[in-house]
């Protein structure tokens, strides 16, 4: 089979296509039959990072992460054999292959009338964006703010927020060409977080206050976007695409703001019957169409070109690799 490697730190170009022995899976883990596998922003600033200090690094040889949807070829010893043959979708952080192995813990089923890109959002994207709503506790009728809307995460967001009620969704993105993907997705006012007054935007649309921010960005949009907060306003982070995850100065808190951070293996653990009930309604949502997923498709040979997509920020909602 082939797999995806990167023995050396740096650009696109050190991700290697290579071959490799067909894995097995051992107890409590099943062999998958890999149909497609949504990528991740996240495995850039891994790939490329070489200070062994930073919260992205990973020694090598590296591997890239992905939510892998697939058919189980066949289970190890001590895991239900009657998953042979369902199709399934799975984070995985070696996702990259024709054929992986995985805990059947976390598996999701993924209903056969979804497509693969659709599917893949089910394990993390479609959970994180519904888990970082709910731990904002957004309310009918609040005014909601989601950073990097135009992104895999994001643009779920921006759906399940106006599926939840919210009274006015903002879409903050990287750049004005993203705009208009995010009107479409149902954004009330979309902002463009490069420019130099974007703030005044949002106070525009919001006179009185955001009261929920989703941030996936950190930095300094972070520290600018928690200044944007109402009275009682919840900003919850998951994740800092800028590669930092700034700092937020505590007076600024103290004016009845809260600040949360949002790990979906912490969801799982703390509360993974709320979880598996996320991704259940998100199974219904994308069947139903009431939520739709934006992928975007190229075949395994082209990693580098898909990594090097994120890193010119062209990427509008997921972006999805093939065997």
């Amino acid at each position: 089979m082939r797999r995806v490697r990167y023995y050396s730190h740096g650009g696109p170009e050190v991700l290697t296509l290579e071959d490799a022995a067909l894995p097995e899976p051992g107890p409590g883990q099943v062999l998958i039959a890999v149909e497609a596998i949504g990528l991740n922003y996240l495995d850039v600033l891994m790939r490329r990072e070489t200070a062994a200090d930073s919260v992205y690094y990973r020694p090598g040889p590296g591997t890239v992460t992905g939510d892998v949807v697939g058919t189980v070829e066949r289970t190890g010893p001590g895991t239900d054999s009657s998953l042979t043959g369902s199709r399934v979708a799975v984070l995985l952080e070696d996702a990259c292959a024709e054929y992986v192995v995985a805990d059947a813990d976390w598996l999701v089923s993924a209903p056969a009338e979804l497509d693969a890109g659709t599917a893949s959002t089910l394990p993390t994207m479609g959970a994180v964006a519904r888990g970082a709503l709910h731990l904002g506790r957004l309310g009918k009728g609040e005014t909601i703010m989601i950073t990097a809307a135009a992104g895999g995460i994001g643009h779920l967001a921006v759906q399940l927020a106006r599926h939840l009620g919210a009274g006015t969704v903002i879409g903050a993105v990287g750049s004005a060409a993203k705009a208009g993907f995010v009107k479409e997705l149902g954004a009330d006012t979309v902002v463009d977080y490069s420019q130099p007054d974007w703030t005044d935007a949002v106070r525009d649309a919001a006179p009185d206050g955001v009261d929920v921010i989703l941030d996936a960005v950190g930095g300094d949009t972070l520290l600018q976007s928690t200044g944007l907060l109402a009275p009682f306003g919840r900003a919850v982070v998951y994740g800092a695409a800028d590669a930092h995850w700034g700092s937020v100065p505590l007076l600024g808190l103290a004016t009845l703001k809260t600040l949360s951070g949002f790990s979906l293996l912490a969801w799982r653990a703390a509360a993974p019957d709320r979880a598996r009930a996320d991704i259940a309604e998100l199974a219904g949502l994308l069947r139903s169409g009431e939520l739709r997923v934006a992928a975007t498709t190229l075949p395994l040979t082209a990693i580098a070109e898909a990594q090097t997509r994120y890193e010119d920020r062209a990427v509008l909602g997921r972006l999805v690799a093939t065997p």
